[in-house]
């Protein structure tokens, strides 16, 4: 079995079966503690409604924050559970544990068409070791499992690779969406396939270009990474980023799309600004950059060629920003990037939360083929890596 291909939601038999549902609601709460997006709330209704019309009883479990085994109190789901009954339009049942008796009895005494929410699975410090047990314990709330949490997939933890070994299980809507995607872009591409990659550190993406250097027709290269590449060839770029213990496997990647044939493209000229800052003076320059100086987005001249790579390709996946969009004055090379993408018309993938940041604030979402809902997740699957989350549900 291809490690992008799992059982899918229809494999399941559901009518009167109690369903864990393994989502991702981690999402980002306001300073009063509402929550400003429920994007990956929403992402989840297509699957927790089959569940209900097929008469099945869906069980969620989720993990929200950082409480490192431990009760905290601020990261209870109770905020989750309040707007996920706003969006089912159905009763939602938000319980105080995650295992245990008392949890049991609840799911036993749940009305039918009541969707269950357990509290934050991370409560349990065994959760992220992955510990047995506790695994046993959550699979012993259900019938069968439901894996809809992409953006966990790369963990392996209880509640997500855990249950699977216990129970009859598959893949939720949601994460079908996902393998499918990934599949497209890494099994089967129509070509060419560019692969687009920015973000501050080239540690964080060189086992990614490596990778990708055995499946894509063209990389291109922006961010705060790309001024260690230009460092490798002798560029000077100033007071730019740059990590120098990586320089050698910099020239090792070049070398080695040279070999094969890749087109490793490098910004040609960038916008610098005397100091990191919004109201720094800028400059464009290339393909150096002078000292006192820090490249901060590419400029235009690497725009237009950035352009017409993404305008040829016939497959595209973008994780990355081409420079500190955040920032107006050096924003223009990730908006033409995403303008790009939006106008392509190839299969076109966004994943990594900058990107997909990006590509909201500009209202170009839903001109993209897919947004991936796993920054983590989606990196480790352009590296090559087998996602235990999804390993497990086969």
């Amino acid at each position: 079995m291809s490690t992008l291909k799992a059982p899918r939601l229809e494999s399941l038999s559901l009518e009167g079966q109690r369903v864990l549902v393994r989502v991702d609601f981690n999402v980002p709460l306001n300073e009063q503690g509402a929550i400003r997006d429920d994007t990956r709330i929403r992402a989840v209704l297509p699957t927790l409604n089959h569940i209900l019309e097929q008469g099945g009883h869906p069980i969620c479990l989720c993990h929200f924050g950082r409480p490192q085994g431990e009760v905290v109190e601020a990261l209870r789901v109770d905020p989750i559970a309040t707007r996920l009954q706003e969006l089912l339009g159905s009763p939602v049942l938000k319980l105080g544990e995650s295992t245990g008796a008392a949890v049991v009895q609840a799911i036993e005494g749940a009305e039918s068409g009541t969707t269950v929410l357990l509290e934050n699975v991370r409560f349990h410090a065994g959760e992220t070791r992955g510990d047995e047990e506790l695994a046993r314990a959550y699979a012993a709330l259900g019938d069968c499992f439901v894996g809809e949490a992409f953006g966990a997939c790369h963990r392996d933890h209880a509640s997500v690779s855990g249950i699977p070994r216990f129970l009859p299980s598959a893949a939720g809507r949601l994460l079908e969406k996902e393998m499918d995607a990934f599949a497209r872009v890494l099994d089967n591409p129509e070509r060419p396939l560019v692969a687009i990659l920015g973000g501050a550190k080239v540690s964080d993406k060189l086992t990614v270009i490596d990778h990708l250097l055995e499946q894509v027709d063209v990389i291109l290269v922006g961010g705060g990474m790309a001024y260690t590449f230009l460092q490798s060839q002798g560029i000077e770029v100033g007071d730019s980023l740059v990590e120098p213990e990586q320089l050698e496997l910099c020239r090792s990647a070049e070398a080695k799309a040279a070999e094969r044939g890749v087109k490793l493209l490098l910004p040609l000229d960038h916008v610098a600004a005397d100091r990191f800052a919004a109201d720094a003076d800028t400059q464009v320059c290339g393909p150096g950059i002078p000292v006192g100086w820090m490249g901060l987005d590419i400029g235009p001249r690497t725009i237009e060629l950035y352009v017409a790579a993404v305008a040829e390709a016939r497959t595209v996946v973008w994780n990355g920003p081409m420079g500190v969009f955040e920032m107006e004055a050096f924003s223009a090379g990730t908006e033409a990037v995403g303008q790009a993408l939006a106008d392509c018309e190839g299969y076109t993938v966004v994943g990594g939360g900058d990107s997909v940041a990006a590509v909201g604030g500009l209202g170009l979402a839903s001109q993209m083929s897919h947004i991936s809902t796993g920054g983590g997740a989606s990196l480790e699957l352009l590296e090559g890596k087998v996602l235990p989350g999804i390993e497990a549900l086969g």
